[in-house]
């Protein structure tokens, strides 16, 4: 059994507003700030019920935590700034009326969509099987910039309101080019050994249609020399590989709130018995 030690790094998966889990987990890994980091693997908010005290709190802990943008996380934004409207089952509202509401939403258009540290790379989907890692950052750092500039607004529109090309091409430009980056790094889960992209899928990796596979398992995959983190597919499930962790176990859906100690890749899981409760369960695999 591993020595508890200082200095761990956590990798969380998709909390989607559920505090009171996030809660539980962070009090079974022992959670230290002053020593332990946290990488979340975005879609911090909606469908929980708490997606407001889940941004607060990632954002007081400055630089012990760290996170990339997720699906849903780019739909507040968006509806934020008036570019699409509100599913019904959108549970971010508080946020959209709260005091504070503009700090929020600064410091969430801020975000990374990459970040790679000691061969591990976090992403909230997944990558391309053409990318390589330094690839899909330059990329990545395309759509940061365009998020974090005036002409956010813009971008967040046509994200929203144009079709996306099935299948990536270096040689797309403009607002179409930087839409497909942020599709591909935060819906991702399934593609042709050729990139053909298909969002649409949300089933379990069995059910996955002729010619796609998971964008992990396609052979030659550029970024395969990488341990990937990522979250998004709550139908896969949890999934550590020497190369992956995937961590999205469902929490929102009454499933897992998972975390992975990157050190030596612990385990710890905490049982969400719905979305406003949570079981102090941990599981050591």
């Amino acid at each position: 059994m591993t020595t508890y030690a200082p200095g761990w790094t956590y990798a969380i998966g998709d909390i989607q507003g559920c505090f009171s889990a996030l809660e539980l987990l962070l009090e079974q890994i022992r959670f230290d700030p002053a020593r332990d980091r946290l990488w979340f693997v975005g879609d911090l908010v909606n469908r929980g019920p708490e997606s407001a005290r889940v941004l607060r709190f990632v954002k007081g802990l400055g630089p012990t935590a760290v996170t990339v943008l997720g699906n849903h996380d780019l739909h507040l934004l968006a509806v934020a700034e008036g570019c699409t409207r509100p599913r019904r089952d959108d549970t971010f509202q508080e946020i959209l009326a709260a005091s504070d509401r503009e700090e929020l939403l600064v410091w969430l258009r801020h975000q990374r969509l990459i970040y790679r540290r000691n061969g591990f790379v976090l992403v909230h989907a997944g990558l391309l099987p053409q990318w390589t890692v330094s690839c899909a950052e330059g990329l990545a750092q395309e759509v940061e910039a365009a998020l974090r500039s005036a002409e956010h607004r813009a971008f967040l529109s046509f994200l929203y309101q144009k079709r996306r090309p099935r299948k990536w091409s270096d040689d797309l430009a403009g607002m179409e080019r930087l839409a497909t980056i942020a599709t591909t790094l935060t819906r991702l889960r399934i593609c042709s050994a050729s990139g053909q992209l298909d969002f649409s899928f949300t089933g379990p990796p069995g059910q996955t249609p002729k010619g796609f596979l998971p964008w992990f398992e396609i052979p030659g995959r550029a970024s395969a020399e990488a341990t990937i983190i990522c979250g998004h597919w709550a139908a896969l499930g949890l999934v550590v590989r020497h190369n992956l962790v995937a961590l999205d176990g469902g929490c929102v859906w009454g499933r897992r709130l998972v975390a992975v100690r990157l050190e030596d890749r612990q385990v710890f899981q905490v049982s969400c018995t719905n979305q406003t409760d949570a079981l102090r369960q941990v599981d050591r695999l």
